[in-house]
């Protein structure tokens, strides 16, 4: 009786597929990929934003490592794999910051933030600071932490301080934007255990505000 004949031998489809994979990797990793950061889905950025903020304190940890990993994606158009180790690093910063209890501490989560801001430079057509963009992005981190010294409009400052790094505009381009997601966060926090589904909702349309005033700061530079 005659073997049926196969186009591709089944020992050698495995190893093949395994080529294509770490080809894929490595190119996705690695090739000069570049695009423009400025143009972004304002709605669905805020959508996924949204949805992070809400995994980060109901403490689901993988589920915000890959919501991260596609906001990154949607936000600055990253390939697959670099988006991964983009979010890496920033949810390595956002661990290490959440665990520290002074400057001294805080300052441990700096060199993520800027291994994350340097692969979001790496891809941007337009070059920025990175290292700038990690140390504003830092600072209002702490400042929020150190709330009773620091009132909401200075965390406004250093929001609309890390957009003006990122996209050489003027910071009062992003200053709607920071004072509506400011407006989100002080939110989240005044509800605290006892926010409902109805106040997330809330939440989700004023960073849709938000990142629609951010998309239009961004039209600054067509």
């Amino acid at each position: 009786m005659r073997k049926p004949f196969r186009i591709f031998p089944r020992k050698k489809i495995i190893p093949g597929l395994l080529f294509l994979l770490a080809g894929w990797i490595v190119i996705d990793l690695y090739y000069p990929f570049k695009r423009d950061i400025s143009k972004i889905d304002a709605r669905e950025t805020a959508r996924m934003e949204g949805a992070m903020w809400r995994s980060y304190y109901e403490k689901k940890k993988l589920k915000l490592f890959f919501q991260s990993a596609e906001l990154i994606r949607e936000e600055f158009h990253f390939p697959f794999w670099r988006s991964n180790r983009a979010a890496y690093y920033a949810a390595k910063a956002a661990f290490v910051f959440k665990d520290g209890h002074n400057r001294s501490d805080y300052d441990k989560a700096l060199p993520y933030l800027k291994k994350y801001y340097g692969l979001v430079n790496d891809i941007s057509i337009t070059p920025f600071s990175s290292d700038s963009a990690a140390m504003t992005e830092l600072e209002w981190w702490i400042i929020r932490r150190e709330r009773d010294m620091h009132p909401p409009a200075e965390w406004e400052n250093w929001l609309a301080a890390t957009a003006s790094v990122m996209y050489h505009l003027p910071a009062d381009s992003f200053r709607e934007y920071a004072k509506l997601r400011v407006e989100a966060m002080l939110l989240r926090d005044e509800k605290g255990d006892s926010i409902t589904e109805t106040d997330w909702h809330k939440i989700n349309d004023i960073l849709a505000e938000a990142w629609q005033s951010f998309a239009t700061g961004l039209q600054q530079k067509k």
